[in-house]
Protein backbone atom coordinates (compact mmCIF):
# COMPACT_ATOMS: atom_id res chain seq x y z
CA UNK A 1 0.00 0.00 0.00
CA UNK A 2 1.28 2.96 -0.68
CA UNK A 3 0.65 6.46 1.55
CA UNK A 4 -2.32 7.87 1.33
CA UNK A 5 -0.85 11.36 1.65
CA UNK A 6 1.15 13.35 -0.81
CA UNK A 7 4.76 13.10 -0.05
CA UNK A 8 6.78 15.62 1.87
CA UNK A 9 8.46 18.70 -0.36
CA UNK A 10 11.95 18.03 -1.54
CA UNK A 11 13.40 20.75 0.28
CA UNK A 12 12.35 19.34 3.35
CA UNK A 13 13.54 16.08 2.68
CA UNK A 14 16.48 16.96 1.09
CA UNK A 15 16.70 18.95 5.03
CA UNK A 16 16.64 15.51 7.11
CA UNK A 17 17.97 13.32 4.73
CA UNK A 18 21.25 13.57 6.21
CA UNK A 19 20.30 13.07 9.80
CA UNK A 20 18.03 10.27 8.45
CA UNK A 21 21.19 8.44 7.35
CA UNK A 22 23.28 8.55 9.81
CA UNK A 23 20.38 7.79 12.38
CA UNK A 24 20.09 4.59 9.37
CA UNK A 25 16.13 5.45 9.43
CA UNK A 26 16.40 5.89 5.67
CA UNK A 27 12.38 5.83 5.37
CA UNK A 28 11.91 8.29 7.82
CA UNK A 29 12.74 11.49 5.37
CA UNK A 30 9.18 10.37 3.08
CA UNK A 31 6.97 10.54 6.35
CA UNK A 32 8.65 13.66 8.37
CA UNK A 33 5.87 15.63 7.09
CA UNK A 34 3.43 13.66 8.80
CA UNK A 35 5.26 13.22 11.88
CA UNK A 36 5.11 17.23 11.89
CA UNK A 37 1.74 17.66 11.46
CA UNK A 38 0.63 15.36 13.90
CA UNK A 39 2.72 16.89 16.48
CA UNK A 40 1.26 20.29 15.24
CA UNK A 41 -2.13 18.95 15.06
CA UNK A 42 -2.14 17.39 18.52
CA UNK A 43 -0.65 21.12 20.02
CA UNK A 44 -3.62 23.29 18.20
CA UNK A 45 -5.84 20.60 19.85
CA UNK A 46 -4.25 20.75 23.12
CA UNK A 47 -4.43 24.39 23.26
CA UNK A 48 -6.66 25.86 21.24
CA UNK A 49 -9.61 23.40 19.77
CA UNK A 50 -10.24 21.32 22.78
CA UNK A 51 -10.17 24.42 25.23
CA UNK A 52 -12.36 26.33 22.78
CA UNK A 53 -14.66 23.03 22.06
CA UNK A 54 -14.73 21.97 25.79
CA UNK A 55 -15.95 25.54 27.18
CA UNK A 56 -19.00 25.35 24.68
CA UNK A 57 -20.31 21.79 24.99
CA UNK A 58 -19.52 21.59 28.70
CA UNK A 59 -19.41 25.02 30.36
CA UNK A 60 -21.21 24.25 33.49
CA UNK A 61 -17.96 21.87 34.01
CA UNK A 62 -15.05 22.71 32.30
CA UNK A 63 -15.10 26.39 33.39
CA UNK A 64 -15.45 25.43 36.79
CA UNK A 65 -12.20 23.11 36.71
CA UNK A 66 -8.93 24.22 38.66
CA UNK A 67 -5.97 24.51 36.53
CA UNK A 68 -4.21 20.86 37.19
CA UNK A 69 -8.28 19.08 36.36
CA UNK A 70 -8.18 21.56 33.63
CA UNK A 71 -4.88 20.22 32.27
CA UNK A 72 -6.14 16.81 32.56
CA UNK A 73 -9.25 17.32 30.71
CA UNK A 74 -7.44 18.82 27.62
CA UNK A 75 -4.93 16.17 27.45
CA UNK A 76 -8.21 13.39 27.91
CA UNK A 77 -9.24 15.89 24.58
CA UNK A 78 -6.02 14.81 22.76
CA UNK A 79 -5.74 11.03 23.63
CA UNK A 80 -9.64 10.71 22.78
CA UNK A 81 -8.56 12.04 19.38
CA UNK A 82 -5.36 10.31 18.38
CA UNK A 83 -7.10 6.85 19.79
CA UNK A 84 -9.84 7.07 17.23
CA UNK A 85 -7.95 8.63 14.60
CA UNK A 86 -5.18 6.03 14.87
CA UNK A 87 -7.18 2.76 15.52
CA UNK A 88 -9.36 3.92 12.46
CA UNK A 89 -6.50 3.60 10.26
CA UNK A 90 -4.74 0.80 11.80
CA UNK A 91 -7.88 -1.17 11.13
CA UNK A 92 -8.61 0.07 7.43
CA UNK A 93 -4.71 -0.66 6.55
CA UNK A 94 -4.91 -4.32 8.00
CA UNK A 95 -8.37 -4.94 6.06
CA UNK A 96 -7.83 -2.95 2.81
CA UNK A 97 -3.45 -3.34 2.45
CA UNK A 98 -3.18 -6.11 0.22
CA UNK A 99 0.06 -6.12 -0.56
CA UNK A 100 0.74 -6.74 3.32
CA UNK A 101 -1.51 -9.44 3.77
CA UNK A 102 0.57 -11.36 1.45
CA UNK A 103 4.04 -10.66 3.32
CA UNK A 104 6.32 -13.56 4.20
CA UNK A 105 8.74 -13.73 6.83
CA UNK A 106 11.09 -12.16 5.45
CA UNK A 107 9.03 -9.11 4.53
CA UNK A 108 7.12 -9.04 7.96
CA UNK A 109 10.68 -8.19 9.71
CA UNK A 110 12.22 -6.15 6.77
CA UNK A 111 9.66 -5.38 4.93
CA UNK A 112 8.05 -1.84 3.93
CA UNK A 113 4.91 -0.35 3.21
CA UNK A 114 3.57 3.13 2.98
CA UNK A 115 0.92 2.75 4.98
CA UNK A 116 2.33 1.27 7.68
CA UNK A 117 5.26 3.14 7.64
CA UNK A 118 2.69 6.51 7.62
CA UNK A 119 0.79 4.99 10.64
CA UNK A 120 3.57 5.09 12.74
CA UNK A 121 4.20 8.34 11.49
CA UNK A 122 1.57 9.81 13.14
CA UNK A 123 2.38 7.40 15.94
CA UNK A 124 5.62 9.20 16.59
CA UNK A 125 3.68 12.22 16.13
CA UNK A 126 1.58 11.95 19.38
CA UNK A 127 4.19 10.30 21.44
CA UNK A 128 7.03 13.20 20.86
CA UNK A 129 3.52 15.40 21.86
CA UNK A 130 3.17 13.48 25.08
CA UNK A 131 6.95 13.58 25.83
CA UNK A 132 6.55 17.19 26.00
CA UNK A 133 3.71 17.34 27.62
CA UNK A 134 5.16 14.92 30.44
CA UNK A 135 8.79 16.86 30.74
CA UNK A 136 6.73 20.25 31.46
CA UNK A 137 4.34 18.14 34.10
CA UNK A 138 6.92 15.69 35.48
CA UNK A 139 5.34 16.22 38.64
CA UNK A 140 1.61 15.57 37.40
CA UNK A 141 2.44 12.42 35.71
CA UNK A 142 5.53 11.15 36.74
CA UNK A 143 8.81 9.70 35.30
CA UNK A 144 7.25 6.62 34.16
CA UNK A 145 5.15 8.75 31.55
CA UNK A 146 8.18 10.50 30.89
CA UNK A 147 10.22 7.19 29.94
CA UNK A 148 6.93 5.76 28.36
CA UNK A 149 6.68 8.84 25.56
CA UNK A 150 10.54 8.17 25.20
CA UNK A 151 10.77 4.21 24.72
CA UNK A 152 7.61 4.59 22.21
CA UNK A 153 9.29 7.14 19.81
CA UNK A 154 12.55 5.16 19.25
CA UNK A 155 10.71 2.13 19.12
CA UNK A 156 7.90 3.16 16.35
CA UNK A 157 10.85 4.89 14.96
CA UNK A 158 12.66 1.58 14.13
CA UNK A 159 9.81 1.22 11.41
CA UNK A 160 12.09 3.30 9.27
CA UNK A 161 15.52 1.25 9.14
CA UNK A 162 12.93 -0.81 7.64
CA UNK A 163 12.38 -3.04 11.21
CA UNK A 164 9.14 -4.78 11.93
CA UNK A 165 7.29 -2.10 9.98
CA UNK A 166 4.45 -4.63 9.58
CA UNK A 167 3.55 -4.65 12.58
CA UNK A 168 2.62 -0.92 13.34
CA UNK A 169 -0.93 -0.99 12.78
CA UNK A 170 -1.34 -4.36 14.44
CA UNK A 171 0.58 -2.64 17.98
CA UNK A 172 -1.79 0.28 17.32
CA UNK A 173 -4.88 -1.45 18.44
CA UNK A 174 -4.19 -1.00 21.52
CA UNK A 175 -5.30 2.30 21.46
CA UNK A 176 -9.11 0.57 20.44
CA UNK A 177 -10.06 0.56 24.63
CA UNK A 178 -8.54 4.23 25.08
CA UNK A 179 -12.29 5.42 24.05
CA UNK A 180 -13.86 4.02 26.72
CA UNK A 181 -11.07 5.20 29.46
CA UNK A 182 -11.60 8.67 28.18
CA UNK A 183 -15.18 8.24 28.25
CA UNK A 184 -14.50 6.59 31.73
CA UNK A 185 -12.71 10.04 33.22
CA UNK A 186 -14.91 12.22 31.38
CA UNK A 187 -17.85 10.88 33.21
CA UNK A 188 -16.44 11.09 36.43
CA UNK A 189 -15.89 14.99 36.17
CA UNK A 190 -19.40 15.31 34.82
CA UNK A 191 -21.31 14.19 37.32
CA UNK A 192 -22.13 10.90 36.09
CA UNK A 193 -20.23 9.01 38.67
CA UNK A 194 -21.50 5.61 39.34
CA UNK A 195 -24.43 6.33 36.85
CA UNK A 196 -25.82 3.34 34.43
CA UNK A 197 -24.08 4.86 31.66
CA UNK A 198 -20.60 4.61 33.29
CA UNK A 199 -21.65 1.02 33.99
CA UNK A 200 -21.89 0.23 30.37
CA UNK A 201 -19.09 2.35 29.61
CA UNK A 202 -16.98 0.45 31.95
CA UNK A 203 -17.71 -3.25 31.31
CA UNK A 204 -17.15 -2.36 27.46
CA UNK A 205 -13.76 -0.94 28.34
CA UNK A 206 -12.93 -4.16 30.06
CA UNK A 207 -14.12 -6.25 27.36
CA UNK A 208 -12.44 -4.20 23.91
CA UNK A 209 -9.02 -3.82 26.98
CA UNK A 210 -9.15 -8.06 26.80
CA UNK A 211 -9.80 -8.19 23.83
CA UNK A 212 -7.38 -6.06 21.75
CA UNK A 213 -5.18 -6.66 24.67
CA UNK A 214 -4.42 -9.40 26.58
CA UNK A 215 -5.86 -11.71 23.68
CA UNK A 216 -4.89 -10.31 20.56
CA UNK A 217 -1.80 -8.27 21.90
CA UNK A 218 -0.41 -11.36 23.28
CA UNK A 219 -0.93 -13.44 19.96
CA UNK A 220 0.84 -11.07 18.02
CA UNK A 221 3.80 -10.52 20.36
CA UNK A 222 4.17 -14.40 20.20
CA UNK A 223 4.26 -13.58 16.41
CA UNK A 224 6.49 -11.04 16.60
CA UNK A 225 8.59 -13.57 18.53
CA UNK A 226 8.54 -16.40 16.15
CA UNK A 227 9.41 -13.86 13.18
CA UNK A 228 12.69 -12.64 15.00
CA UNK A 229 13.66 -16.21 15.87
CA UNK A 230 13.65 -17.45 11.90
CA UNK A 231 15.43 -14.02 11.28
CA UNK A 232 17.98 -14.68 13.67
CA UNK A 233 18.73 -18.03 12.92
CA UNK A 234 17.65 -18.20 9.03
CA UNK A 235 20.31 -14.97 7.97
CA UNK A 236 19.14 -15.67 4.57
CA UNK A 237 16.22 -14.37 5.24
CA UNK A 238 17.53 -10.96 5.59
CA UNK A 239 19.10 -8.45 3.44
CA UNK A 240 22.46 -8.44 1.81
CA UNK A 241 23.10 -4.93 3.16
CA UNK A 242 21.48 -2.43 5.26
CA UNK A 243 23.43 0.32 3.71
CA UNK A 244 21.98 -1.15 0.06
CA UNK A 245 19.08 -0.75 1.09
CA UNK A 246 19.76 3.02 2.31
CA UNK A 247 21.50 3.75 -1.35
CA UNK A 248 18.57 2.61 -2.95
CA UNK A 249 15.83 4.03 -1.01
CA UNK A 250 18.19 7.48 -0.78
CA UNK A 251 18.42 7.43 -4.74
CA UNK A 252 14.62 6.40 -5.42
CA UNK A 253 13.65 9.36 -2.75
CA UNK A 254 15.16 11.74 -5.67
CA UNK A 255 13.24 10.52 -8.11
CA UNK A 256 9.91 10.92 -5.98
CA UNK A 257 6.80 11.14 -8.72
CA UNK A 258 4.66 13.20 -6.14
CA UNK A 259 3.31 10.12 -5.09
CA UNK A 260 5.37 7.00 -5.23
CA UNK A 261 8.83 5.93 -5.94
CA UNK A 262 9.45 3.77 -8.96
CA UNK A 263 11.58 1.99 -7.11
CA UNK A 264 9.65 0.03 -4.06
CA UNK A 265 12.31 -0.11 -1.25
CA UNK A 266 9.92 -3.09 -0.50
CA UNK A 267 10.73 -4.74 -3.31
CA UNK A 268 14.37 -4.19 -2.30
CA UNK A 269 15.01 -5.84 0.48
CA UNK A 270 12.57 -8.39 -0.83
CA UNK A 271 14.82 -9.53 -3.60
CA UNK A 272 18.38 -8.92 -1.77
CA UNK A 273 19.28 -11.63 0.10
CA UNK A 274 22.52 -13.42 2.20
CA UNK A 275 23.79 -15.17 4.57
CA UNK A 276 24.44 -11.95 6.79
CA UNK A 277 22.68 -11.33 9.81
CA UNK A 278 21.67 -7.86 9.95
CA UNK A 279 19.78 -7.29 13.11
CA UNK A 280 21.82 -6.19 16.08
CA UNK A 281 21.05 -8.01 19.06
CA UNK A 282 20.64 -4.98 20.82
CA UNK A 283 17.78 -4.38 18.65
CA UNK A 284 15.73 -7.86 19.42
CA UNK A 285 16.67 -7.42 23.25
CA UNK A 286 15.01 -3.85 23.15
CA UNK A 287 11.86 -5.59 21.31
CA UNK A 288 11.69 -8.47 23.81
CA UNK A 289 12.23 -6.84 27.12
CA UNK A 290 9.45 -3.71 25.91
CA UNK A 291 6.91 -5.96 24.88
CA UNK A 292 6.81 -8.43 27.19
CA UNK A 293 7.26 -6.37 30.11
CA UNK A 294 4.39 -4.17 28.95
CA UNK A 295 2.31 -7.12 28.37
CA UNK A 296 2.84 -7.86 32.05
CA UNK A 297 1.20 -4.73 32.47
CA UNK A 298 -1.58 -5.21 30.47
CA UNK A 299 -2.54 -8.54 33.00
CA UNK A 300 -1.66 -6.93 35.77
CA UNK A 301 -3.99 -3.63 34.91
CA UNK A 302 -6.54 -5.45 33.62
CA UNK A 303 -6.60 -7.31 37.21
CA UNK A 304 -6.47 -4.02 38.53
CA UNK A 305 -10.08 -2.62 36.19
CA UNK A 306 -11.75 -5.69 37.27
CA UNK A 307 -11.31 -4.91 41.34
CA UNK A 308 -11.82 -1.19 40.56
CA UNK A 309 -15.24 -1.52 38.75
CA UNK A 310 -16.35 -4.53 40.87
CA UNK A 311 -15.60 -2.42 44.30
CA UNK A 312 -17.36 0.34 43.16
CA UNK A 313 -21.14 -0.93 41.85
CA UNK A 314 -21.04 -3.58 44.15
CA UNK A 315 -21.08 -1.14 47.06
CA UNK A 316 -23.23 1.02 45.28
CA UNK A 317 -25.81 -0.93 44.08
CA UNK A 318 -28.02 2.64 44.28
CA UNK A 319 -26.10 3.78 41.41
CA UNK A 320 -24.18 6.36 43.23
CA UNK A 321 -20.53 6.88 44.21
CA UNK A 322 -19.33 8.56 47.33
CA UNK A 323 -15.76 8.47 46.13
CA UNK A 324 -13.84 9.54 43.18
CA UNK A 325 -11.79 6.97 40.83
CA UNK A 326 -7.68 7.53 41.01
CA UNK A 327 -5.93 7.38 38.15
CA UNK A 328 -2.56 5.58 37.24
CA UNK A 329 -0.42 6.23 34.31
CA UNK A 330 -0.49 3.46 31.98
CA UNK A 331 1.00 3.75 28.04
CA UNK A 332 -0.99 6.39 26.59
CA UNK A 333 -4.11 6.54 28.69
CA UNK A 334 -4.84 6.54 32.36
CA UNK A 335 -6.49 3.46 34.42
CA UNK A 336 -8.88 4.18 36.43
CA UNK A 337 -9.02 2.66 40.24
Amino acid sequence: MLDPFPPPPIWLRQLVEPGVLFLNLPALSNHIHEILISFAGYQIIQFFLGPWMSRRLFPQYYLQLDKRTKLNWDVHVVSLVQSIVVSSLALWIIFADKERKTMNTSERIYGYSGGCAMLGALAIGYFLYDLIISAVHIEIYGVGMLFHAITASCVFSFGFRPFLTYYSPVFILYELSSPFLNFHWFLDKTGMSGSKLQWYNGMLLLLVFFCCRIAWGTWQIALVYNDMWHALYQPSLAPASQFQYLAAATQASHQWDGYHCPDDPREISKSSTSRARVIPMWLVLIYVVSSSILNILNFYWFSKMIEAVLKRFQSQPTGKSKGKFLTKSYGSCKIVQ
